[in-house]
């Protein structure tokens, strides 16, 4: 029994690596998107452009406009002679925010008054414009802040001082690339699996593999043990780089990292053999892949907080077994989460595979009388 196992998956394997249309999309595409969603998909706003309306042309004015033209997430501004000019750029897109000092801006400072400004954002891009809106703020505050100090005024009563824990310098790469280990694992697994048997079926070898003295459940052996095997190497190639190309700590137990991954692997592949057991042909299953991994990255977690969604969707998330590789992968990353925490996660996807992969198989046994 099982050298006839063996034997399968050692089929399955040549059959996925003499195939070079397969050997490129499970090695190019990976690594192209790791380094596409590393450097695209960051958090941090960057060499923003803003427009500045600066009515007042006064010393006060002009040392503030020179802290936003030296800040790093300000890159270019944008001189506006008149309100008009300023909403133009703000609906065009020229610009994410727009800064207008009004005339007595100067006279108001020097006199020891308070003095207003005010800033306009484009809502259309509301996360984007909210995180500038941070960065003007902290300007505005240190700028207050040496004002007091310079003019003998006392302190502020209280200060909030921030600490940052398991991402000090809150890098976007930090929190993306960990998230990449399952997406892109979650990929290959799931197109591996679902071409499996639609590509039996499409070559005619469906068949032939029936009339050999395998049973269905050592077929459906045969088919999951390459691709768990496929997978794990393809998150090994991610962890590699993230931690010499990316430079993200691992600081967790690798143990426990491709424990959990052969958990989220278990569980994705049932649902990969599922697809392939519906289809008939390579096309239907590379359709009915993308059908599932486009809602299950959306709800993971990886681009929006799973908080933010309603209560009910929140419920249909915990069904989806990349929600929980993603907090694992963080977790093992940046803060070495102990075994009883890891465990939290992987007995949901250990609960998924239960179900995926006999579903599977009933299905399985289903189509092939």
């Amino acid at each position: 029994m099982l050298g006839r196992i063996l034997a399968l998956i050692i089929k399955e394997m040549l059959a996925v690596w003499r195939d070079r249309k397969s050997r490129f999309v499970l090695i190019v595409p990976p690594l192209i998107q790791l380094a596409m969603f590393s450097y695209a998909a960051t958090y941090d706003v960057t060499h923003v452009t803003m427009a500045v309306l600066n009515e007042d042309g006064g010393l006060a004015g002009r040392e503030l406009l020179a802290r936003f033209e030296g800040a790093p997430a300000f890159g270019r501004i944008l001189r506006v002679a008149n309100q008009e000019q300023m909403a133009v750029a703000l609906e065009s897109r020229e610009v994410m925010l727009a800064l207008r000092l009004p005339q007595d801006f100067s006279r108001r400072i020097e006199g020891g008054g308070q003095a207003s400004l005010q800033v306009i954002l484009d809502g259309r891009r509301s996360n984007t414009a909210q995180i500038a809106m941070g960065y003007a703020n902290t300007i505005v505050a240190a700028y207050n802040q040496e004002l007091a100090a310079a003019r003998g005024l006392a302190a502020v009563p209280g200060a909030l001082v921030s600490r940052v824990w398991f991402n000090p310098n809150l890098e976007s790469l930090w929190v993306v690339v960990p998230g990449l280990v399952g997406v892109l694992t979650q990929v290959v697994a799931l197109v591996v699996t679902a071409l499996s048997v639609a590509r039996e079926r499409e070559l005619g070898t469906f068949e032939q593999l029936l009339v050999t003295p395998l049973r269905p459940w050592e077929i459906l052996v045969g088919k999951t043990v390459p691709a768990l095997v496929i997978g794990l190497i393809e998150g090994t190639i991610i962890l590699v780089a993230a931690q010499v190309w990316f430079g993200v700590p691992f600081i967790g137990s690798l143990l426990l990292l491709y424990a959990a991954l052969v958990a989220f692997l278990l569980s994705i592949i049932g649902v990969g053999l599922f697809i392939s057991a519906l289809s008939s042909t390579q096309q239907q299953a590379i359709l009915g892949a993308f059908f599932f991994i486009v809602p299950a990255i959306t709800l993971s977690g990886f681009a929006t907080p799973v908080e933010n969604m309603p209560d009910w969707l929140q419920v249909a998330t915990l069904a989806n077994p990349i929600r929980h590789i993603l907090v694992l992968m963080h977790g093992l990353f940046l803060k070495a989460s102990p075994a009883a925490l890891v465990w939290k996660s992987v007995w949901p996807m250990l609960v998924i595979a239960a179900v995926t992969l006999p579903g599977a198989a009933w299905l399985f046994r289903r189509r092939l009388y």
